[in-house]
């Protein structure tokens, strides 16, 4: 995504991601999400996060795929700057993790448009699990190692691939899992930062949004003037 023309650009991740909006609010309104440790936000000299859910092999991957989906560049920071990873990984022990809002049973008509909605068994965390273990495979077959080793122009053609369905993986619509990792990789960039990602609120700041700051509307008309205030999380903390 660092220029035009590769798999993403980020003006293009910009406009489309404003069609995401709706799913970063119901992450802020929902009581199961975990609550990533404030202290750890204010103080950046904080131990590494630990992954709650992912293996070794799937945080290499979550990291590389997210840095080649949103990397930093003049623009503005990059998903692995902002804790991306760490958010998708909280969300993988949430309701929303386990699919519990999900229809998750048979029949499955995987072939058919997407008039009939989601047509595969695996809950978000399990589509995690069987697809990383997959494309890693296919990496090392075609590749001659894992994903996240690979350098970064062949893990963009790899995205490209699987963006497209090229990858076929006997258990996993691959061009499913990549609407899945991409959408995740949205919600993280920009939802509040309690749940683990927009750490600092840079998403924000780059953006000029004000957050959870109780009365905006006054600006919501001034077009192309930029909001002079900076934004506020939820818990009260000021980018």
């Amino acid at each position: 995504m660092k220029k035009e023309g590769t798999v993403f650009s980020r003006r293009g991740f910009i406009k489309s991601s404003l069609t995401a909006a709706s799913s970063v609010v119901l992450l802020k309104a929902s009581p199961t999400v975990p609550v990533a440790d404030a202290s750890a936000a204010e103080n950046p000299a904080a131990p590494a996060y630990e992954p709650r859910y992912f293996t070794a092999a799937e945080w290499a991957f979550i990291q590389a795929a997210v840095d080649r989906l949103i990397p930093s560049n003049d623009d503005g920071p990059g998903a692995l700057d902002l804790h991306v990873p760490e958010f998708i990984d909280r969300q993988m022990d949430t309701d929303y993790g386990h699919g519990a809002r999900w229809y998750l049973q048979g029949p499955f008509h995987p072939d058919s448009d997407f008039t009939l909605g989601y047509q595969m068994k695996y809950s978000p965390r399990d589509m995690y699990r069987v697809a990383i273990a997959g494309i890693d495979g296919w990496c090392r077959r075609e590749h001659g190692q894992s994903f996240a080793k690979l350098d970064a122009a062949t893990q963009e053609r790899v995205l490209g691939q699987l963006e497209k369905g090229e990858i076929v993986l006997p258990d996993m619509k691959t061009n499913e899992f990549f609407i899945q990792l991409l959408a995740n990789t949205k919600e993280g960039y920009f939802a509040d930062p309690m749940y683990g990602g927009n750490r600092g609120m840079g998403a924000w700041k780059m953006i000029g949004f004000p957050g959870a700051r109780a009365d905006f509307m006054d600006w919501a008309t001034q077009y192309d003037t930029v909001y002079p205030l900076p934004p506020v999380s939820i818990l009260g903390e000021k980018g």
